[in-house]
């Protein structure tokens, strides 16, 4: 009787095993089936011919999408293997694009392109490092003193502020709390973030971007652990030797606009600190100031509005979403720059447009979602002499020579 026990149990027992392992291998089959399965959505978007579909679902035109693969294709393929074929590299530029464009989670988009979370998780820091080297002369500094003049002369013609050549300006980008960073990247708001510094020309062009300062770096410090700040106190940028205001004879640098979280010294105007009456001295500069440094806010506020990863805290590791921002800045000139994109990257309406000094605010401004882009804190500084007089001799020029008819209505 014992043994008659010992078999019956014996025999329950592999029969237990056997059905659980069945289970269990066709669990298995049904997740790589799922992912064997994979097709390509822009092959169907681009056979049906349903292009407004293609577009939104990349952000920019099918040739564009082809120039920009054509561009990275070598840097980001991978070779087959005997037990499945590999991601091509047009699926693995869709799936950064969608990332970028939408902000979804991994887990998202694995359904969305039958790719594994851990596949994505190698692919979008991957791919957008190829982006940033195949478009890295798309962003780049002024070498000559002929460029800097070309940047001032075109921010004189639209925006009616002399000898300024770039706008700046900076943003915390919120992060989802990284791990083992302990205070490393708690900002004055108490949320984890990294830092982007931008400087921008008349057209809306990065011409400068700096990712990766910790939050925890005070924004008054920020600025200073640039490499546009180190050349700019080395005297290395190349910049034009300063001359007089048109009309006036005092000599005048070239300089950088920003607001009030920026120093105020020889080559970087900001605002006169606090409120002051209709028509006074310093609030007509300020104004004028202002239409100028707006340019920085409407970059990143279409390139938040585009990309909307940047609309959310990120869960990424800092490295990586540096390097996603970074992708983003160099994707916003490649597609403002191109005839068949730069409609559909920034249609009419999109910016701030003016006439006849009237403001009629882009569309980009109604959305209400920015709060994962915060601006730096303001900090009060002392500046030097020299600075101020400069400041006054632009504030001078603002209400005489350089006056415009509509600035009175407006400040």
């Amino acid at each position: 009787m014992p043994n008659r026990k010992v078999v019956i149990a014996g025999a329950a027992f592999i029969c237990t095993y056997l059905l659980c392992s069945e289970d269990r291998k066709k669990r298995r089959w049904w997740k790589t089936n799922l992912y064997n399965r994979r097709s390509s959505l822009l092959v169907e978007l681009k056979s049906q011919q349903i292009s407004g579909q293609y577009k939104n679902f990349t952000r920019m035109s099918p040739s564009d999408f082809d120039q920009l693969l054509t561009m990275i294709a070598s840097k980001i393929s991978r070779q087959d293997t005997t037990m499945r074929p590999a991601i091509s590299p047009q699926d693995r530029l869709a799936l950064t694009l969608r990332f970028l464009a939408t902000g979804d989670s991994y887990t998202s988009l694995q359904y969305t392109f039958r790719v594994s979370k851990q596949s994505i998780s190698c692919i979008v820091p991957e791919v957008c490092k190829a982006i940033i080297e195949a478009l890295k002369e798309n962003i780049k500094l002024p070498k000559t003193e002929q460029e800097w003049i070309k940047i001032a002369n075109k921010f004189d013609e639209l925006w009616n502020f002399p000898h300024c050549i770039g706008a700046m300006d900076g943003k915390h980008v919120i992060l989802e709390a990284p791990i083992r960073s302990g205070t490393e990247y708690r900002n004055y708001k108490s949320n984890f973030s990294i830092v982007m510094f931008a400087l921008v020309d008349a057209e809306y062009n990065y011409t400068f971007v700096d990712v990766g300062c910790q939050g925890r770096i005070s924004d008054g410090g920020v600025f200073k652990e640039t490499e546009l700040f180190k050349k700019l106190e080395r005297n290395s940028l190349r910049l034009p030797a300063g001359n007089a205001l048109p009309g006036r004879n005092n000599l005048v640098p070239y300089v950088f606009v920003g607001d009030s979280a920026f120093p105020l010294q020889n080559n970087i105007m900001k605002p006169y600190p606090g409120d002051y009456p209709k028509g006074s001295p310093r609030r007509i500069f300020n104004y004028r100031l202002s239409r100028a440094r707006r340019i920085v806010e409407n970059v990143f506020g279409i390139s938040a509005s585009v990309f909307r990863v940047l609309r959310k805290p990120m869960l990424l590791q800092p490295e990586i979403a540096e390097t996603v921002v970074m992708a983003i800045a160099h994707l916003h000139n490649f597609l403002k720059n191109t005839a068949t994109s730069k409609n559909l990257y920034a249609p009419p309406g999109s910016l701030d447009s003016e006439q006849n000094g009237r403001l009629s605010e882009g569309t980009w401004r109604r959305d209400s979602e920015m709060s994962s882009l915060l601006p730096l804190n303001n900090i009060p500084r002392r500046a030097a002499l020299t600075a101020k007089q400069i400041r006054i001799e632009f504030t001078d020029y603002f209400l005489e020579e350089g006056k415009v008819s509509w600035q009175s209505t407006y400040c």
